[in-house]
């Protein structure tokens, strides 16, 4: 279980550099968009592949992002049921449903999309739109995705086998994540104490 365990924080490690890198794309679209509307405004220039490059970014974010979001248990969850039992019992679940659910959807998933990858990367495939953009990039992102969704979903499973075990907290639990709310209220008592640090200075002075 120790090298499952070490295994499981490798797999965490690339999904958290994965997600840190690719929130950078939220940024680039919308920089795109903004240079998109200005230059079309301003200059009456616009071309397709502006608008098709954001779609490509979002569908990155999108997908590549789908194994950080499982690792920070920010998917959408239906616990009206599973809350109601122990939480060994919702860590059973879980369980089953990686096996039965996650596993079998992500390599359903990835045979349907890779035969179309691959068609659109031979016949390099192009976007009908005029100035248009090369298609077979942004349909990679779906298998890439998914992939990266599976490779996260077994460091999700070693970890609850390994809470079974009692060797490792619940990894079920959000770890010390805030909400924005939680977030900005900080924020704010930081200003405040900063504000008051800066007031109890100026009087010594």
């Amino acid at each position: 279980m120790d090298f499952l365990l070490a295994l499981s924080k490798r797999i965490d490690q690339l999904s958290e550099w994965i997600g840190k890198w690719v929130a950078w794309l939220v940024l680039a679209s919308v920089l795109v968009s903004a240079a998109n509307a200005i230059s079309r405004k301003a200059f009456n220039l616009s071309s397709n592949a502006f608008l098709e490059i954001q779609w490509y970014m979002f569908a990155a974010v999108f997908m590549l992002a789908a194994g950080y979001t499982l690792m920070r248990q920010e998917h959408v969850k239906i616990d009206v049921v599973s809350g109601r039992f122990s939480k060994r019992t919702q860590i059973w679940i879980d369980i089953a449903g990686i096996c039965f659910f996650l596993f079998p959807f992500v390599i359903y998933i990835i045979k349907l999309a890779m035969p179309l990858v691959i068609n659109a990367y031979v016949t390099q495939e192009m976007s009908s739109n005029a100035g248009g953009l090369i298609r077979w990039p942004v349909f990679a992102m779906l298998p890439l995705g998914m992939l990266f969704l599976g490779i996260q979903g077994i460091s999700e499973l070693i970890k609850r086998f390994a809470f079974l075990q009692g060797m490792i907290p619940d990894p079920s639990k959000k770890q010390g994540a805030k909400t924005p709310e939680e977030e900005f209220a900080e924020f704010l008592l930081q200003k405040e104490v900063a504000a008051r640090e800066a007031a109890q200075i100026g009087a010594q002075k």
